[in-house]
């Protein structure tokens, strides 16, 4: 059964921002001649890999909501330069967009149940994707979404 992880988007205010880095970030490697993949470094490694990779994704909250998901492609831990083990948590680039869900703020990474989750938007919330993140902030911050 699938599961998932959920983490803060440290340095994004929008899904906009997250995808705009995720493109440079793309670009980067491209250009380097590197491997073309986009993964999230952190320093523990999930000990629950099999369930993760049974379908899981990585859950964004940006200021203070979950807004977003990836795919999780790999777990892949290593040992730094400095002899600290961590982690690369592989995604797929794609960036879907969720139901707004509030979160308090954490530190790490934390597994999610696949039933806490929130849903994708569906083809009835489309106009939600489009309106512009502020604005989404404040119908969210009134629990309007």
């Amino acid at each position: 059964m699938a599961l998932n992880l959920i983490k803060l988007c440290v340095g994004c205010d929008s899904v906009e921002d997250l995808e705009e880095w995720i493109s440079f970030r793309l670009d980067e490697r491209r250009r380097a001649g590197e491997p073309v993949e986009q993964y999230h470094t952190t320093r523990m490694v999930p000990t629950r890999r099999d369930e993760l990779l049974d379908g899981g994704s990585l859950y964004w909250v940006i200021k203070g909501s979950v807004q977003c998901r990836q795919r999780l492609l790999d777990v892949r831990p290593f040992v730094d330069d400095e002899g600290i083990s961590r982690c690369h948590l592989v995604l797929d680039p794609v960036v879907t967009r969720t139901d707004w869900q509030p979160r308090r703020a954490f530190q790490g990474w934390r597994y999610l149940k696949v039933q806490d989750a929130p849903a994708d938007l569906g083809a009835g919330h489309a106009g939600l994707a489009e309106m512009p993140p502020k604005l989404r902030q404040e119908l969210a911050d009134l629990g309007l979404l």
